[in-house]
């Protein structure tokens, strides 16, 4: 057994850049690994329904091109995890595409694993009768229906992929997964040599976000994995971890404050200690795994439900933001009438008023604050971009016009910085697979591809 694991993680997000300068300073540290996430469900739906990229081909580009030239002259692997955003076998395509514009500009020869998690439908509707298959959280059972509806439908992979491809060809240059669990490629290494699986989940927990867990946060963050503790370090020196500053991102993102859920088990913190060793480093000791009785991944899956229009504009009358409400509900009043051959239930209008409520909505805790002016964004929702479009340019007309008491205007209530004025948005995605699959093996739903570059 090694004594330690060194980990390099450039950016909490492959795509968003990291500052070479440091990212350079890190490689000199020796790392067994560079490893890096680059999936979420932050952004919502759209992705994975639509098949878009979080980041731009050209970002991923950028960021995968440094990792490249690190594990070619250094001869580091790399492993980057959730492809594209959402994990999707497109995505993973995508970057081995990538990966191999890099290697044919550069003369970089690769020898790469690809593993695959989109999940066949035939499959998860004979798991679906077999009773294998739970809501994850408060989202209504599955349905046949909903899994033909959904475009695509990804597991989130646990560490066992990674384990089998390093088990296999230990000579791996590059791992480029699809739907992962974020801790997953920054864990693996640490599991694959027997290190305590509780401290490598933990210590990928917290730098699968780069140097978020410093302060100020940052993006290159490195990592020692040891026998009974892991040290955390920014590598920007103007940035330092300290003990409220890891502690406080272990809460990050949880349910409870010391029972982290995963596929295969929990990590419990309960007995976890942080400890600040220098001025910009942190040891944590303490942190456990706990295997589940029954394997589970979560599935992640969208469908489209229809097609989005918005208008955005500016009001800077005191007596209109006074009674913005009330013009709001009669807008939204004449619309229905107008549209009265159009059933209110296919579609929505959702008003967002940026200065009053637009973040917090009904749980905006301040309600008798008197804004100075107001964003007024106006998205609609309907079967067809044209309709939206349609109901979008009648609320606004309305809006622009309506009478209120107290009004000294003869013309435009509101002030609009765009045109179009009408803005059409595309496909709207909804989650509708969210859900847990129960199964007997973790990989059963994995597929591999193996090549060189």
């Amino acid at each position: 057994m090694r004594e330690e694991i060194r980990v390099l993680t450039p950016a909490g997000m492959l795509g968003y850049g990291f500052p070479v300068k440091w990212f350079k300073e890190g490689l000199k540290r020796n790392p067994d690994v560079i490893a890096i996430d680059s999936g979420s469900t932050d952004s919502g739906p759209h992705k994975l329904g639509t098949g878009a990229m979080t980041c731009s081909r050209e970002a991923y580009i950028k960021d995968i091109s440094l990792m490249l030239e690190a594990c070619y002259e250094r001869k580091i692997p790399v492993f980057i995890s959730s492809a594209g955003g959402d994990g999707s076998d497109q995505h993973v395509d995508e970057f081995l595409e990538i990966i191999k514009g890099i290697a044919k500009e550069k003369g970089y020869h690769f020898k790469i694993a690809a593993i695959y998690s989109n999940v066949d439908k035939s499959y998860l509707k004979s798991k679906l009768k077999q009773g294998k298959v739970s809501p994850c959280g408060p989202v209504p059972e599955l349905t046949e229906e909903e899994i033909d509806r959904a475009t695509t439908i990804v597991a989130q992979m646990g560490v066992e992929p990674y384990l089998k491809v390093l088990r296999e060809h230990r000579d791996i240059d590059v791992i480029v997964s699809g739907r992962t669990y974020d801790p997953v490629p920054i864990a693996a290494l640490g599991i694959l040599e027997g290190f305590d699986p509780g401290l490598c989940w933990h210590m990928g927990k917290i730098m699968e976000c780069g140097a978020i867990c410093a302060e100020p946060a940052g993006k290159n963050i490195f990592g020692i994995l040891r026998k009974d503790h892991f040290i955390v370090e920014p590598l920007n020196p103007a940035e330092r971890c300290t003990v409220a500053s890891v502690a406080a991102h272990t809460l990050y993102e949880k349910t409870h404050p010391f029972l982290l859920p995963g596929p295969g088990g929990i990590t419990d913190l309960s007995n976890t200690k942080f400890e600040q060793i220098d001025e910009r480093s942190v040891r944590v000791t303490g942190s456990k795994f706990l295997p589940s009785e029954k394997y589970t991944l979560k599935l992640e899956g969208a469908k489209k439900v229809g097609y989005r229009s918005i208008f955005i504009a500016g009001v800077r009358d005191p007596i209109e933001i006074e009674r913005i409400d009330e013009i709001i509900e009669r807008v939204t009043k004449d619309v229905e009438e107008y549209f009265s051959e159009i059933p209110k239930d296919s579609y929505k209008m959702i008003f967002h008023l940026y200065g009053k409520n637009g973040v917090m909505g009904e749980f905006e805790p301040v309600k008798d604050f008197k804004p100075l002016e107001l964003c007024v964004i106006l998205e609609v929702t309907a079967q067809t971009q044209e309709l939206a479009t349609a109901i979008c340019s009648r609320a606004r007309t309305e809006m622009l016009h309506s009478p209120y008491e107290g009004r000294i205007a003869t013309a435009g209530n509101i002030a609009f910085p765009f045109t179009p004025l009408e803005i059409p948005l595309g496909v709207v995605c909804e989650f509708n697979v969210y859900h847990l699959l129960e199964v007997e093996d973790p990989l059963e739903v994995i597929r591999f591809k193996y090549l060189e570059v």
